[in-house]
């Protein structure tokens, strides 16, 4: 990308991003997730391409999760197809917006697409047009298990230490949420998030991750506004 016009990426919102509003700590003028990605990758001065029928799209991962093999495959072949068709057969980087569909598709996917993670995408191309303003003081980090997997938890507290003096990254092996497991067996996320509140800096009101419903666990069990991180870029660029 060298070039206004190279300045180009197509934007695949999660399932889950495109269902789910704003948590308890947002209010009404805040962002929902796409809406404020999308505001933040114009202002860095790209040009979104969204695939066509975008909400027929869905990573296939909820399908793999519960065993439905078939119809994962099914669906991660037709959102491939449909990407290769929006980057023009690779052309331009694919953003994904949460850790563990991207992780899926690159599981996936054929060689063909260029998908980016969300940390990688902010960091190697979004910051670097940005002029970050309004650095924060103290924020706390949770990198998901997608994250640990991908290698990538290096680049996010890169990432946070951009936006934030002193950042604590959450030392926990999986936060128990595992989807809609959350939801279901709200033991597993208690138990995984224990020893969450002790690692919790005093004074700090706010938590980052790259997965909606890890970030519905972690605020549930520490009491502080957890999103996701381009909510932290948005605000300290803006």
């Amino acid at each position: 990308m060298n070039t206004t016009a190279d300045l180009k990426v197509v934007y695949f919102p999660s399932c889950i991003n495109r269902s789910m509003g704003k948590n308890r700590f947002q209010n009404s003028d805040d962002l929902q997730l796409t809406e404020l990605t999308h505001r933040l990758l114009v202002r860095a001065g790209f040009t979104i391409i969204y695939p066509e029928s975008m909400d027929n799209h869905c990573c296939g991962m909820p399908f793999s999760s519960k065993g439905f093999a078939e119809t994962n495959h099914s669906q991660s072949e037709a959102l491939e197809k449909e990407l290769l068709k929006a980057s023009e057969s690779g052309k331009y980087p694919i953003l994904y917006d949460m850790s563990p569909c991207f992780y899926h598709s690159k599981e996936e996917f054929s060689k063909a697409l260029k998908i980016v993670d969300p940390i990688e995408f902010m960091l190697e191309y979004v910051m670097p047009l940005l002029t970050i303003k309004n650095k924060k003081d103290t924020i706390t980090v949770f990198p998901v298990c997608s994250v640990k997997k991908i290698g990538k938890t290096e680049q996010l507290t890169a990432l946070s230490k951009l936006c934030a003096d002193n950042v604590t990254l959450i030392d926990s092996n999986c936060c128990g949420f595992a989807g809609d497991r959350g939801f279901l067996v709200p033991e597993l996320n208690e138990h995984g998030l224990r020893e969450l509140k002790a690692q919790i800096p005093y004074g700090c009101t706010e938590g980052y991750s790259t997965s909606r419903t890890c970030e519905i666990g972690l605020e549930k069990m520490s009491g502080i506004d957890f999103k996701s991180i381009f909510y932290l870029i948005e605000e300290v660029t803006r």
